[in-house]
């Protein structure tokens, strides 16, 4: 089995978005990438722009590839609304109509009438899907986070690889886990690696320094129950201090980021925005010597916490 992070905080963008290849098969997973409308009151610099661009690029070219797609929830950072990803493959979406609200309820049933006339769209909460060499496990609804968050649920898959003894499990934006059910979903799946989003202590003034160290806790003990490895990034490193705020994670030795699962270096661009955008000012012109610089009107970006 193959698992490679096509996009991800840890390469300059906000995404998830991963490709998996077992026996033959490409399955595309959350192909959605987006920048943070606002961070310290600025909107992207440029050089997260490019990082989008790239990362869609990507994405896209890892669609041609893939047999099936599967989506695990409707942030928009987690998928795409335009039908040509989706296109003449499998898709396995999150229920529509289950435990889903607000934004995401709209997103989703928007999604499935673009999809209809051309894929072929299952319904995943909770279902198996076997092959021949391979089996696909999806999970009932975990909260995005603590229970009872407002940012609804979302769903992990199991990729099982039979002939390597491989489970591959994508547990999406489990945060943590925050949850302990989440937590317990993910011990029984016996993972031979996992990929989450940690814990989001870029907003720890709000949820809680316990909320926090929770996460941490419930991690350190998926990773002691099952000796699994992890690639733990997304929330986690919206943080400017990740790395100290999770350094007992990553001294197991069984923790990296996405960017360090496929070798690269952390390209963190999110939390560098003042930075970036300190390099890109230059002085005022005098009246009456050279002329102002036009403005550039910018694009907007989505993707924010309460999404």
């Amino acid at each position: 089995m193959k698992v490679i992070p096509l996009a991800a905080e840890s390469m300059g963008v906000r995404s998830m978005a991963t490709f998996v290849e077992v026996d033959g098969v490409g399955i595309l997973i959350d192909p959605g990438a987006t920048l943070a409308p606002s961070r310290f009151n600025l909107p992207p610099a440029d050089e997260e722009w490019e990082e989008l661009r790239r990362a869609n690029d990507r994405i896209s070219a890892y669609a041609t590839r893939a047999a099936l797609v599967f989506v695990s929830h409707y942030h928009e950072d987690h998928f795409r609304s335009d039908p040509a990803t989706y296109a003449g493959r499998r898709v396995l979406l999150k229920d529509a109509r289950r435990m889903i609200q607000g934004a995401q309820a709209k997103r989703a049933l928007e999604l499935g009438v673009a999809l209809a006339p051309c894929a072929s769209i299952t319904s995943a909460d909770g279902t198996v899907h076997r092959e021949a060499n391979f089996t696909l496990e999806v999970s009932t609804p975990l909260p995005h986070g603590v229970e009872g968050t407002t940012l609804g649920s979302v769903l992990a898959l199991t990729v099982v690889d039979h002939a390597q003894r491989e489970r591959f499990v994508f547990a999406s934006d489990v945060q943590g886990p925050l949850s302990s059910v989440a937590g317990a979903y993910l011990i029984r799946q016996r993972p031979t690696l996992v990929y989450l989003s940690g814990p989001p202590s870029y907003v720890e003034h709000e949820l809680g320094a316990g909320v926090i160290d929770r996460g941490i806790a419930n991690l350190a003990g998926l990773i002691e129950a099952t000796g699994c490895r992890v690639i733990m990034d997304h929330h986690a490193l919206r943080d400017s201090r990740w790395a100290e705020r999770f350094a007992r994670l990553f001294e197991t030795g069984r923790v990296v980021t996405a960017a360090g699962f496929i070798g690269h270096g952390t390209t963190v661009l999110e939390t560098r925005r003042r930075e970036l955008w300190s390099r890109a000012r230059r002085p005022a012109a005098k009246v009456g010597t050279v002329p102002m610089r036009p403005r550039r009107e910018r694009k907007t970006a989505k993707g924010g916490y309460r999404e």
